[in-house]
């Protein structure tokens, strides 16, 4: 498989998470309109199992949105200082600022690899 292939992949299956994840926001979101009206599904909705399954899931996109912002930190370094919109202008001298810069890159290729490698881990 090239990696254009493999990242056409990771596209459709993005997009596909994306659109479940939007369906199963309505559904929950259909449930929470009726439950107030509705003993039984209140009760339902409000079981152990029921429970600990949004849990599991507000965990695991609490991991990815963090996974994810680490991730466009690492691929958008090298853009240039002046189109990073959230960073104040560095005030180093050119020697300090390239070493420091490096090992900015660096931690956040670490904690990117840190955090792909901790797929089950929870997040702090």
């Amino acid at each position: 498989m090239s990696k254009q292939d493999y990242f056409e992949d990771v596209h459709v299956r993005i997009l596909r998470v994306t659109e479940d994840l939007r369906a199963i926001q309505r559904e929950l979101n259909c449930a929470a309109m009726q439950a107030p009206g509705d003993p039984e599904l209140m009760e339902t909705l409000s079981q152990l199992p029921e429970l600990e399954t949004l849990d599991v899931l507000k965990s695991t996109l609490d991991q990815m949105r963090h996974f994810l912002w680490f991730y466009i930190q690492v691929m958008t370094a090298d853009v240039e200082p002046e189109e990073r919109p959230r960073q104040p202008p560095a005030k180093k001298s050119g020697k300090d600022r390239n070493f420091i810069e490096k090992y900015n890159h660096s931690t956040d290729a670490a904690l990117l690899r840190y955090l792909a490698d901790g797929k089950n881990r929870k997040p702090n």
